[in-house]
This record gives C-alpha cells, sequence and structure tokens, in this order.
C-alpha cells in the first residue's frame, strides 16, 4: 500500500511525458498533408473528367474507357478524403458538399455517355446515307439532301434554335419530295437520323454546359481553406506543447534532486538492514554445517546474536513440529527465564495484534487499563517485546526477543526483516528433523525393497507348484471315485487330499503376500466382520482354547475388503490360539478412538481423526524384544510346523488399508496386537457375505472345454465325466469355433482353462463371437488380474478356481447351466426342433 502512490506518481508522470510527446510531434500534420494530397488529386481529376467529355462530344475519341478510369480515380480522391477528416465536423460537412457534387458530376457524366453513343451512331448512318443519295439521278433530291447536310453541319456547330429550326425545315421538305421508289428507304432512314440529331446535339450540348458550369473551384476552395485551418492550429499547438515539454523537464530534473536526497537518506538504513542481513547469513552458514547432534547448541548461538541487534535481554524459539515441541532459550547472565514462559507465548501471541505479517512490536510495554493484554507481558518481567509468528500447516511456532528490568528495545524500523531469522531457524530445524526422517525412511525402503523381492520370488514358485497341487487333486478326486468308501486306500486318498489342500492354503498365503494390487473396497461392519469370524474360528480352534469379545462397538465401520480384514483377524487369532499350551481365552476388543493429534502405532504414524482398534490379546508365553523385531518378516517363525507369512500378510493388508499394527509384549506375560483402521462413515453399513453354492451332480449336458494341454484336458474331462456331464475336449481353437457353429444348440456351456500370457480372455472371446448365448466359464489361477470390461467383453459369466476342484466346479456348472440366459436358449432350441 505504501507503493501506491509512487506508482500512481510514475503513471501520471509517463502519461504526461507520453501526451507532450504525441503533441510536440505534432502527427496530425501528415494527416493534414494526406488531406492536401487527395483534395488535388479529386480536383485534377474533375478537370481530367471535363476534357475526356468534350474530346468524345468532338468525335476524337472512340470509347470511353480513360474517362471510366477518370471517374473511378476520381471517387477514390474523394474516399481517401474522407478517411482522412476523422470526426472534424466541419471537414465532414464540407466532404458531403463535394460528395454532392461529385454525384452531380457522375450522373452528367452517365447522360452524357448514353446519348454521345446515339449521337454518334446517327452520325455514320446519317453521312452514309447523305452519300448515297447524293449519287441519285433525281436532281431534286440530291438538292434537298445536299442542303439536309448543310443544315446538320451547321446545328453540329451551333445549337441554337435558329439552326434547328432550319434542320427542322430541310427535314420537312425532304419528307414531302416525290422520291423514286429505288430511293425510299434510304430517304425515310436518313430523315429518321435526322431527327434524332435534331434531337441530341441541343440536349448533349446543354449537358456539356452544365458540366462546365459544375466545374467550379469554389468547394474545393473552401476545403483547403478548412484543411490549412486546422494545419496551422495544430502547428500552434505542438510549439505550446514543446514550450511544456520544457517545462515538464525543469520540474523532473528537481523532482530527480529531491528523490536523490531521499535515496540518501535511504543508504543509510541500508547499511543498517546490510549489517542485519551479514548477521543473518551468518546463522545460515552457521546451520548449514549444523548436525542432529549440535542443532541446540547453533540455535542458541543465533539467537544471541540476532538480540545483540535489537537489544534483548533474552530470546527463544519455540515450535512444534508433529507431536513435539522444540524449545530453545538464551538470556544473558544473571537473567532467567520465567517458567514455561516460551511455551506459554504460543498461547499469548495471537491474542495480540501481529498484522497481516505476524509480527509483535512492542519496544515498550505499558498497559493502558487493568484488562489489557500488556499485563500478561509485564507479569512476565518483560518491558519490551518482539515476537515473529508463524504457520507451517498445522505446526505452529514464535520467535520471540524481550527486555526485562524496565528496559525497553532498540527501535528497529524494519523489524521485518527478523522474519528472516525465523524462517533460518525454523528450517534448520525442521531440515534436522527431516534428516532423522529421512534415514528411518531409508532403513523402510530397504526393507521393503528386500520384502518386495522375497514376495515376488515365492509368487513365482507359488504358481508353479500351484499346478502340481492341482494335478494332485484331481487325480486324488478320481481315484477316490473308483475306490470303496471306508477301504484302506480311500483312506490314504483322503490324507492325500488333505495335505494337498494344505499345500493349496499354504500357496495361497504365498500369493497373498506377494500381490500389490487392491481389490475392490466396501463399507464394513467391523462387529458383523468379527461376529462371522468367530463362527469361522469357533470350528477350527482347539477345545481348550475361547474367543470373547469383552468390548464392541456396535457401530463401528471401516472401509476395506472383508475378505482381507477377516483373514487379519483369522491369522492373529490362530496364532494367538496356537501359542496358548494351557486352557485360556483370546479376547477381542473392538473401540472408537479419535485423534486431535498423529500418533505413532507401530511403524506407522496415524494422523488425526478417528479409528477403528480392533486389539487381540492372549495370556500366552510372550515374546522376547528379539522376537519383536523379526515377528513381521516373512518367512520368520517360531514355531516348527509355521510357514512364516501369517504375520507378515497381516501387517502387508493392514497398511494396504491405509492402518498400522501395533504389537505389545513381554516374556511370560502373553501378547497384545492391536490393528488401527481409519473410520468408515456409513449409515447402511454392508456385512460380509460369504459361501458359496453347493456342489450338484449334471444330468447329462454337454460341456466344451479347451484346453492347450493334451494331458490336463484329459484329466479335466475325467472329473466333468465323474459330476455327471459330457465333456468334448478341444486342444485348438479354430475346432471349437467349428463345432458351435455346426450345432448351435449342441453345447450347453464352455470352459476355457487357464492359457500363460491372458491369451485366454482372447480364446473366450472370440468362442462368444461364434456361439453368442453359451455360457463361458474361465478357469483362472488368480482374479485380481482381470478386469470386470475384458471379462464381459469376452462373453465370460463365470470364473473357477485353476487347478479345477470338484466341487467348486459343479457349483459353478449348475448355476451357468440353469441361468435363465441358458434356459431362455434351451427353450428356443426346442421350439426350433
Amino acid at each position: 500500500m505504501r507503493s501506491a502512490p509512487l506508482v500512481a506518481c510514475v503513471a501520471f508522470v509517463l502519461a504526461l511525458l507520453t501526451w507532450l510527446l504525441l503533441n510536440g510531434l505534432n502527427i496530425n500534420s501528415a494527416r493534414y498533408d494526406s488531406q492536401l494530397q487527395a483534395l488535388g488529386d479529386f480536383s485534377r481529376f474533375e478537370r481530367g473528367m471535363t476534357r475526356e467529355v468534350l474530346t468524345a462530344r468532338a468525335g476524337l475519341s472512340r470509347n470511353y474507357d480513360a474517362l471510366v478510369h477518370l471517374v473511378n480515380a476520381y471517387d477514390d480522391a474523394l474516399s481517401r478524403l474522407r478517411d482522412t477528416a476523422g470526426l472534424d465536423p466541419e471537414q465532414t460537412m464540407a466532404i458531403d458538399v463535394l460528395s454532392a457534387r461529385a454525384g452531380r458530376q457522375e450522373s452528367l457524366i452517365e447522360r452524357f455517355k448514353s446519348r454521345n453513343a446515339l449521337l454518334q451512331n446517327s452520325f455514320a448512318y446519317f453521312g452514309l446515307f447523305s452519300d448515297k443519295l447524293a449519287a441519285s439521278d433525281d436532281r431534286r433530291l440530291v438538292t434537298a439532301a445536299s442542303a439536309l447536310a448543310a443544315a446538320m453541319l451547321r446545328l453540329t456547330l451551333d445549337t441554337s434554335d435558329a439552326a434547328a429550326r432550319q434542320v427542322e425545315d430541310r427535314l420537312e421538305e425532304l419528307a414531302q419530295l416525290q422520291t423514286p421508289r429505288a430511293e425510299t428507304d434510304s430517304v425515310r432512314a436518313l430523315l429518321t437520323h435526322g431527327q434524332m440529331l435534331h434531337d441530341l446535339l441541343p440536349d448533349i450540348d446543354t449537358i456539356l454546359k452544365t458540366l462546365v458550369a459544375e466545374s467550379n473551384n469554389r468547394e474545393q476552395d473552401a476545403m483547403m481553406t478548412l484543411i490549412l485551418k486546422r494545419q496551422l492550429a495544430a502547428r500552434a499547438s505542438a510549439r505550446k506543447t514543446r514550450l511544456l515539454q520544457y517545462i515538464t523537464s525543469l520540474l523532473l530534473l528537481s523532482g530527480i534532486i529531491y528523490f536523490g536526497l531521499l535515496l540518501r537518506k535511504r543508504a543509510v538504513t541500508l547499511r543498517r538492514r546490510a549489517g542485519f542481513e551479514h548477521v543473518i547469513a551468518n546463522i545460515s552458514m552457521l546451520f548449514i554445517n549444523s548436525s542432529n547432534e549440535r542443532i541446540a547448541t547453533d540455535v542458541e548461538m543465533a539467537l544471541h546474536q540476532l538480540a545483540g541487534c535489537i537489544g534483548a535481554d533474552r530470546a527463544y524459539f519455540a515450535c512444534v513440529l508433529g507431536t513435539t515441541m522444540h524449545t530453545y532459550r538464551w538470556s544473558r547472565d544473571g537473567i532467567e527465564l520465567e517458567p514455561g514462559w516460551p511455551e506459554r507465548v504460543l498461547s499469548l501471541a495471537p491474542r495480540l495484534d501481529g498484522g497481516e505479517d505476524g509480527i509483535v512490536y512492542i519496544p515498550k510495554v505499558n498497559a493502558s487499563h487493568p484488562h489489557d493484554t500488556m499485563n500478561l507481558l509485564a507479569e512476565a518481567d518483560v518491558s519490551g517485546w518482539l515476537c515473529i509468528m508463524a504457520a507451517y500447516g498445522n505446526r505452529d511456532g514464535i520467535l520471540g526477543f524481550d527486555a526485562v528490568r524496565g528496559g525497553a528495545l532498540t527501535y528497529w524500523p524494519e523489524v521485518s526483516l527478523f522474519r528472516m531469522a525465523f524462517d533460518a531457524i525454523g528450517n534448520a530445524i525442521r531440515r534436522a528433523r527431516l534428516e532423522g526422517e529421512k534415514e528411518r525412511l531409508q532403513k523402510s525402503l530397504q526393507h521393503a525393497r528386500r520384502m518386495e523381492t522375497v514376495g515376488t520370488f515365492a509368487s513365482g514358485i507359488a504358481h508353479n507348484f500351484n499346478n502340481i497341487v492341482g494335478a494332485i487333486l484331481g487325480y486324488a478326486e478320481m481315484a477316490d471315485a473308483r475306490v470303496p468308501s471306508g477301504s484302506g486306500p480311500a483312506a490314504s486318498l483322503a490324507e492325500i487330499r488333505r495335505a494337498g489342500e494344505r499345500a493349496r492354503e499354504l500357496v495361497e498365503q504365498i500369493l497373498s503376500f506377494g500381490r500389490r494390487g487392491e481389490g475392490r473396497r466396501e463399507r464394513v461392519c467391523v462387529k458383523t466382520l468379527v461376529d462371522e469370524t468367530r463362527s469361522l474360528l469357533a470350528a477350527s480352534l482347539p477345545s481348550h482354547v475361547k474367543v470373547e469379545v469383552v468390548e464392541m462397538a456396535e457401530t463401528a465401520v471401516v472401509i476395506g475388503e472383508p475378505a482381507q480384514l477377516q483373514q487379519v483377524i483369522l491369522n492373529l487369532c490362530n496364532n494367538a490360539a496356537q501359542a496358548m499350551n494351557e486352557p485360556g481365552r483370546v479376547e477381542l476388543r473392538i473401540e472408537v478412538r479419535d485423534l486431535a493429534k498423529p500418533l505413532l502405532v507401530g511403524r506407522n504414524e496415524v494422523g488425526r481423526g478417528r479409528f477403528i482398534v480392533i486389539s487381540i490379546a492372549d495370556p500366552g508365553p510372550g515374546m522376547d524384544e528379539a522376537t519383536l523385531e523379526r515377528i513381521f518378516e516373512p518367512f520368520f517363525t517360531t514355531r516348527p510346523d509355521g510357514n512364516g507369512l501369517g504375520l507378515a500378510t497381516v501387517r502387508e493388508i493392514v497398511e494396504q488399508h491405509g492402518g498400522a499394527i501395533a504389537v505389545q509384549s513381554k516374556p511370560d506375560a502373553g501378547a497384545r496386537f492391536e490393528i488401527w483402521l481409519p473410520s468408515g462413515e456409513s449409515d447402511e453399513p454392508q456385512a460380509l457375505q460369504h459361501g458359496s453354492d453347493p456342489a450338484l451332480r449334471g444330468a447329462g449336458e454337454t460341456v466344451l472345454v479347451i484346453d492347450t494341454d493334451r494331458r490336463r484336458l484329459l484329466r479335466y474331462e475325467e472329473i466333468l465325466a465323474a459330476l455327471g456331464y459330457e465333456p468334448v475336449g478341444f486342444t485348438g481353437l479354430a475346432a471349437a469355433i467349428a463345432a458351435c457353429r455346426a450345432a448351435h444348440t449342441r453345447f450347453d456351456a464352455a470352459l476355457v482353462c487357464h492359457l500363460p500370457g491372458g491369451s485366454s480372455l482372447d480364446l473366450a472371446a472370440a468362442l462368444h463371437d461364434a456361439a453368442p448365448a453359451l455360457p463361458i466359464i474361465l478357469a483362472a489361477p488368480s482374479t485380481r488380474d482381470l478386469a470386470m470390461p475384458s471379462l464381459k467383453t469376452s462373453g465370460i459369466t463365470e470364473l473357477v478356481h485353476h487347478p479345477l476342484a470338484s466341487a467348486e466346479l459343479a457349483g459353478v456348472l449348475a448355476r451357468s447351466i440353469g441361468s435363465p440366459a441358458t434356459s431362455s436358449r434351451l427353450k428356443r432350441a426346442a421350439s426350433a426342433t
């Protein structure tokens, strides 16, 4: 705001100088010269038009090209004259007079052109027929024709009434003569053209007289007088403007001298400021070489140097970073800070008016009334105060300087410079904190990279192992169908299947740990989640272990994947049960906690807001510090039969949901796990949905099976046959499409087995194009890499796990063949037959 008057003054001076420059240049002089040139061209072209008209009248010009060119130039000169007139009303009026005159001139010229053309034409025919009659044998006719020609020649030179009457008499004489029959047409033609010449010659001469009478210079002279008047006035104005330029130059010189004196005064202030900036530079250099261990000492040294600039007896810096308050103090010898004084300044400073820059400067503290805020400073033995406030997001900070024992701070007109000191100290403290955070993040990054490598390696092995387990389970199911129930081989096959299922669960855990994508998130009621998890645990936990919910938040809702969240609770409860060698209970607690400030939970910091805390505690043997540091590492386990992926998967899932996990445990004191998840607002939380359709046998329906591996195709055909379906296998797409097109109603469903590289989707899409109404089932080892739009485009209606399991496959086939779309297709096929 202080610079606004200066800016306005500079703008006014610039506008004045620009106006003086434009007026001094007399830029209208060129316009007036253009007007004089256009007016001269106007007069010259007008005279040229008159000359051309007279030339054409005399018969010396056979066309009007030159006259047309002069008329166009005449109009162009008038247009140029009008364009250069501007908004001058007198010039506009004079140009309008010239424009009206030009219009009359051009109208007369047009009349002349049309009549003169007829005149020249009649002259030609008149001469032709006169010569023809002059050669006639009839002397009277020759005499009359010669007399008419002589009278016409006189009328050409003199268009008076007497000459016109003489021509009219000769025409009557010729008309009254008895002419030979051979000369009748010539006489008639001569009379006709003679009459036309008698009429045209006086009319054309009248036009010429009017045109010559109009060609005077009165209007041009009036216009030229007006232009010269304006030109002289512009030159006089330019002379006055140059005088004003001289006076303005004198005023500007005076202003320059005045501002020079002000700049000299300002230079003194700048020298003082330079000294302060030198102090700031020293402080900045001090902080550049500072370390996390020396930051406190360096800040105190900076406060000491700054206090000397303003004559303060004590100085302090306080800020809140994260959840910690950092306070640094300095005071002169023999002067102590009041207890809690720098901390109290954080609440006191906002109560005083710091202005837009957030600086409170009170060189001398004087309370005006008992309720004045200044009394709070006096109670702290402050007689002079400078406080710089700032906010870094949610992190508040102050830099303060106090004068005590009745003294006062040195008057400093530019206390805003202390903002640089505040920024330098604040940046140094934050940099020290960020360096510590950087070291922690680097360690976390190295750990994450190791875990990513382990997860990728484990996932690759698990995919291959999954195919082996699928083959074992498939052959075990087929063999079980061929042996008597209750026999020894049947028991052995059951053990093989149980071992295979355990291997498949291990593969699923490895795959879950190796994945990094996110599935579909939804609102989940934690109470419903826990109730369903308890039902699952009741059937799997040992009899000596009970799960009890000691506290439940009825309305707790989170946003996440229900299956993954349930896996978290199942893993923690199973681990707790496996750690309990004696009868006991696993306590499960659900709480809703509101955080007003960030909180460190485990290795992560959770921010402000509402969180759902799920606590799982057991009275087991507990863990020592060495075990606690490694329990979340993949493949680390303390049990001989453990795989080391349970807790690693738990932490992975929790962190993917934006939460954190912490553990508290001591040897022989049990363990307590706390899961912090962000709360999700929801009026209608959705409960978990589990379960699948029961396995149903087929009734001889035909199922098309596509698999590029011949041996695997034969095994899947045996599984389908055992389920009551009639399988028809293909190893190539072309043969399958040909079979579909040959008989549209032959197949009731199609099973497309997984092919590496995503080609199974292309195979399903081609099959869908050949048979749009055919239900297509895709067998895939994982659904995370399959997008819903691509499945829909490919015509896939159901998904099953690959390698195939009989129970799951039976349920999917029952749903697909029994769906409304399939039923309608069967009805259309039946009606067609």
